[in-house]
């Protein structure tokens, strides 16, 4: 061997950046190309492939003013993503933080549960053990000011009343509280500190023998949040489970993926994703506690993505029972890619498809969000909440489950048991006290004035033998509804006595330590879809 020197490794290279150079100086001599036009060609050669960053080059380097490229972003990076597809989206600094923390099941704050009912800050509960708590706060203490400013009475809105609360942990807020019995403000400081949010909003026994559990997301802590639900129900007798879906948008893919695993056996197919160069299958281990529990799904337009994945595996594995009404209709996965400010990208970055291969994304027209959107509004119109005949799919995208069950893609999950939405009971009157939100300001007074006795409730049973005390409740209420202005309509309130005594019913349970718990167990006798779940359930003990 012999031992190469620079210009014998350097000559060869010189050599054929020569020809090539010579090749095309030649074709464009051939063509008579001018000098001109050699430059223009070597001039291309040196631009960008990329067009729009190329433009952005130009703006930047060339425009006769300067400009704030940081600001002609965030007005073009949307316009770009609403070319892609509904799900698409780009998430400025200033909203990152409250998009994402309902998914990360934590944020920092007081701990209280309040609403703003008479535009005054109410505490319905206090997290237990949580700064609040702490700080000697109860549930129907007012706040009126915030830091020695008032808030009262201000006309304030939530939103706003939310981040003079929340700040980061260690730091501290100072209130003054309304208290019952206390002329002047009570004054407290709290030192704010991590709060969870909890995605299992409701979990407890709902019949004999029957769980019921209401998942309002699918967060970070949503498994973990189950498996300790489903540990808890099934210690207190339950071997049947409802699972209440409707309502939860999705969130992450992986709880979904695991909360499914629970229910199904070992190499069950969960979903399977595709996105430009791979196809991911996500199957069942056979670790699950909960895979020989009879369950039922309960899912409505308002159930997406990951609701979707968990239910479309259930319903493609003949695993449990869905029921309600046609989902949402979400089929694609989305990737938050975070950029150097704080800011987001929700890029779609594949789709998900069910085990017989359903894809269940709805039909959409790029650029058209607007349609999109009123999709949920023109079911209405098309009678579909209420008749399962006016729903239709393509005989295309029909498939067959292996215990031969027909299921469709297309445009959501379709229920194996549809049950319409139920307005039997909504008169002119229920109506008028609901959305003037006279039924749920009365609930508020109601609480003030039995707070020592609903502070004492720790169980569904004590809350329900507690209600069932107060018998002149519907009565009492249609006076105070007659004080805000609505007339009593005897004939109506006939036909709506039952909704609205569980409506006030639920909303005063909301007002106890048993919080959702309180409400889902009053508010289900009105609730049809529940009525049939629980019937399921019975129809199969009996059959077992």
């Amino acid at each position: 061997m012999y031992k190469n020197s620079k210009y014998t490794v350097l000559f060869p290279l010189l050599l054929a950046a020569g020809v090539v150079l010579g090749l095309l100086l030649g074709q464009y001599m051939g063509r008579n190309s001018t000098t001109s036009e050699i430059k223009g060609m070597l001039r291309q050669m040196a631009l960008p492939t990329n067009k729009l960053t190329y433009t952005l080059s130009l703006i930047e380097n060339q425009y006769v003013d300067s400009v704030a490229m940081d600001s002609l972003a965030e007005h073009v990076i949307p316009l770009l993503v609403k070319e892609l597809d509904p799900h698409s989206v780009y998430i400025p600094a200033s909203e990152m933080q409250e998009i994402n923390e309902p998914l990360e099941g934590e944020f920092d704050g007081i701990g209280v549960v309040f609403n703003m009912a008479t535009d005054t800050v109410i505490v319905l509960n206090v997290i237990p053990q949580g700064p609040s708590d702490k700080a000697g706060i109860k549930a129907g203490d007012r706040i009126i000011e915030i830091n020695d400013t008032l808030v009262a009475g201000q006309k304030l809105p939530q939103r706003d009343v939310v981040k003079k609360l929340r700040g980061p942990r260690g730091t501290t807020v100072h209130l003054g509280l309304g208290r019952q019995g206390i002329t002047d403000l009570v004054g407290v400081d709290v030192v704010r500190d991590k709060i969870p949010i909890k995605s299992v909003e409701s979990a407890f026994c709902i019949a004999d023998g029957i769980g019921y559990i209401k998942l309002g997301q699918f967060a970070r802590t949503t498994f973990d949040e189950m498996q300790a639900s489903l540990d808890t129900l099934r210690a207190q007798g339950a071997t049947k489970l409802i699972f209440d879906l409707r309502g939860n948008s999705g969130g992450y893919l992986d709880q979904a993926i695991m909360v499914a695993n629970e229910f199904l056996h070992k190499d069950q197919l969960i979903v399977y994703t595709e996105d430009r160069q791979h196809k991911l299958r996500e199957y069942a281990d056979g670790t699950g506690a909960a895979q020989d529990m009879d369950v039922v799904v309960l899912i409505d337009e308002g159930s997406a993505s990951s609701s979707e994945i968990l239910a479309g595996a259930l319903q493609d594995n003949d695993r449990g029972t869905i029921v309600g009404r046609r989902s949402f209709g979400k089929g694609l996965v989305q990737r938050q890619i975070p950029y150097s400010d704080g800011s987001a990208l929700r890029l779609t970055t594949a789709r998900y498809y069910t085990p017989t291969g359903r894809s269940i994304q709805k039909p959409y027209t790029i650029g058209d969000d607007e349609s999109y959107e009123e999709d949920i509004w023109n079911r209405y119109k098309n009678n579909e909440f209420f008749s399962a005949d006016s729903i239709h799919f393509a005989d295309s995208l029909k498939r067959v489950t292996p215990g031969g069950k027909v299921v469709y893609g297309g445009g959501g999950i379709m229920p194996d048991v549809f049950v319409p939405a139920d307005t039997t009971d909504v008169t002119k009157y229920f109506v008028e006290v609901a959305g003037r939100n006279i039924l749920y300001r009365y609930t508020i007074e109601y609480a003030d004035r039995h707070r020592e006795a609903l502070n004492r409730v720790r169980t569904i049973p004590e809350l329900q033998a507690l209600l069932d005390s107060d018998k002149g409740l519907v009565e009492d209420f249609i006076r105070y509804a007659a004080r805000k202005g609505v007339a009593p309509d005897y004939r109506d309130i006939a036909r709506s006595r039952k909704l609205i005594e569980a409506q006030l019913r639920a909303y005063i349970g909301r007002n106890t330590a048993l919080e959702d718990n309180g409400f889902y167990a009053n508010i289900y006798p009105v609730d049809n879809v529940v009525v049939r779940a629980i019937g399921i359930l019975n129809d199969t003990q009996k059959n077992d």
